[in-house]
């Protein structure tokens, strides 16, 4: 029986590219095909980037049996086996939005993706290279890898497709940075629909309709997703949040009590290392921030 991976969901049809020898192959067609019944009755609904097993049908259309076990899954994009988020916020037109970059951050180390967060627009903040320089610093002293791009300039498009060779990414980010614009650069020929930022509003038109893997070269797909201005944390346990800010944990393993909260408790080691500016102002902030909109969720469901 041939296997693949779904590389596109759209109105009840998988779009399937075959495998050879465990890897994507490039040559050959995608096969639609539709999933077989059985997936609902398990409750089961299969994904973009799930590896399949399927079988080909007289009209030369295919049919979905079985799903391999996944790596890993999303719900918000809905895709399975992604290794690696790439996170993109701009440096201008929107504005660099920390807070909400720090919750996607949240939400990527709950899912234990590994991240690269990519800085987009350098070119519309030449005068600014001091504060780009800074965040920089401030990710990379966490222990994320941190890139810098110009769609317009094409800077940095080469380094981060050398980066996403071999593996399958998701793009997220905040509505309107140039995703579909980078996306275009790191493919040529693929033209993916852009639009330009509401000044008004801040935010771009979302022009994303559906998550389908895309072939960037070198064995690189990526998961391109619909632009996001919202998350919640109804999915993420509020004494599971200090865990997601990698930089608290070993600070976390030595505060004087079990379940410390880190916002006020005697002998909280995390606090220390705030005070003494082992972890960053805004981090912390940003933390404290996010815990009690956690807590006040919680209160109302």
């Amino acid at each position: 029986m041939p296997e693949g991976v779904i590389v596109k969901a759209l109105s009840g049809y998988y779009y399937v590219k075959p495998l050879r020898e465990g890897k994507i192959s490039p040559e050959d067609e995608i096969v639609q095909c539709r999933a077989r019944g059985i997936f609902k009755k398990r409750g089961q609904s299969p994904l973009v980037g799930d590896r399949v097993i399927y079988s080909l049908t007289e009209n030369g259309e295919g049919t979905v049996d079985e799903l391999h076990p996944r790596d890993s899954e999303l719900i918000r994009p809905p895709v399975a086996n992604v290794t690696l988020a790439v996170l993109l916020f701009s440096v201008r037109e929107p504005d660099l939005n920390l807070q909400l970059l720090d919750k996607f951050l949240v939400h990527i180390e709950h899912s234990g993706l590994d991240t690269i967060i990519v800085l987009t627009k350098r070119d519309l903040a030449e005068e600014d290279g001091e504060g780009i320089a800074h965040v920089k610093e401030l990710y990379e002293r966490i222990g994320y890898e941190v890139m810098v791009t110009s769609s317009r300039t094409g800077s940095g498009s080469e380094e981060l497709r050398k980066r996403l060779a071999g593996v399958i990414s998701v793009f997220a980010g905040q509505s309107g940075v140039g995703k579909s614009s980078l996306l275009n650069r790191l493919v040529p020929g693929l033209s993916l629909e852009t639009s330009e930022i509401s000044m008004r509003l801040g935010r771009g038109r979302h022009t994303t309709r559906h998550v389908e893997l895309m072939d960037i070269g070198d064995g690189g797909y990526v998961a391109d997703t619909p632009g996001f201005s919202q998350l919640d944390f109804l999915e993420l346990g509020v004494e599971e949040l200090s865990s997601c800010f990698r930089e608290f944990v070993p600070f976390a393993a030595e505060c004087k009590f079990r379940g410390c909260s880190h916002l006020h408790e005697p002998g909280c080691r995390v606090i220390e290392a705030w005070e003494a500016g082992e972890i960053s102002d805004s981090r912390y902030e940003h933390y404290k921030l996010f815990f009690n909109e956690m807590k006040d969720k919680k209160r109302r469901y």
